[in-house]
């Protein structure tokens, strides 16, 4: 059993930054791929970014490739997400998730255990 605690979302103008956090309890953090996704209102839940459990090989989607930076610090139990140049449209309830793929995975499927989620709204 993995339990996963979000923490760093906010309100931001454009263009600011804000650096999500997702904290992890169980001795066996490292052996999960870990994931966020996001989910603005009326819309399905959609993936952000991906990231091994080592921490070497990572994903984005296209809509944040340049942006956001998803990495881990396993001693820590710990991963984040790095979020720049922040746009109205990344506005939504961010994820954080474990997968017992070691790469993680780019759908909502393929993890199978949930934090509750941080709201982050940037505003125009």
């Amino acid at each position: 059993q993995v339990q996963l605690v979000e923490s760093g979302g906010g309100l931001v103008q454009a263009g600011g930054s804000l650096r999500l956090s997702c904290a992890a309890s169980g001795r066996t953090f490292s052996m999960y791929g870990m994931g966020w996704f996001r989910q603005a209102p009326g819309k399905e839940r959609e993936f952000v970014a991906r990231i091994s459990d080592s921490g070497r090989t990572t994903a984005y989607a296209g809509s944040v490739e340049g942006r956001f930076a998803i990495s881990r610090d396993n001693a820590k139990n710990t991963v984040y997400l790095e979020m720049n140049t922040l746009k109205p449209e990344d506005t939504a309830v961010y994820y954080c998730a474990a997968s017992p793929a070691r790469l993680g995975s780019v759908s909502p499927s393929g993890y199978i255990y949930w934090g509750q989620g941080t709201q982050v709204t940037v505003s125009s």
